[in-house]
């Protein structure tokens, strides 16, 4: 399963993000990795939760990031969640949000992992093949 928070920067979709992962870590029976831009948030996330800055990888592009994905869940086997903070930034997406979320659907179907992601954009901007993971649109 794919979520998308949508919204312009500033609109509070990070706090919604922390919110949610902070109460899904007491409900889960797996891991949770919470991945995002720099580590300004690490203070406010549980200690369960697994934070990974992006950026000190390298990631160059979009299938760079897509692989890195791939590279979590090769090595966590009891991973539930993946939370994607600032996942244009994280990313690299540049006008191909529809082809990043089509692979990460793939990856989620079969690897049973669901992805919650913020974006920064308003939910009208977004291809319509996106539009339908939208589940808060601020």
């Amino acid at each position: 399963m794919i979520e998308i928070i949508a919204g312009l920067k500033g609109h509070g979709k990070t706090k919604i993000l922390i919110q949610k992962v902070n109460d899904d870590i007491k409900l889960t029976k797996g891991t949770i990795v919470y991945l995002d831009k720099n580590n300004k948030h690490m203070y406010e996330l549980s200690n369960q939760i697994r934070l990974i800055v992006v950026p000190e990888f390298n990631i160059e592009n979009t299938d760079m990031f897509i692989g890195f994905i791939a590279g979590i869940l090769s090595q966590d086997h009891d991973l539930d969640k993946i939370y994607l903070d600032s996942f244009l930034t994280t990313a690299c997406i540049d006008g191909n949000l529809d082809y990043a979320v089509s692979k990460l659907n793939v990856l989620s179907e079969k690897f049973d992992v669901d992805f919650v992601i913020s974006a920064s954009a308003d939910k009208e901007d977004m291809p319509e093949e996106v539009q339908q993971y939208v589940t808060v649109s601020l």
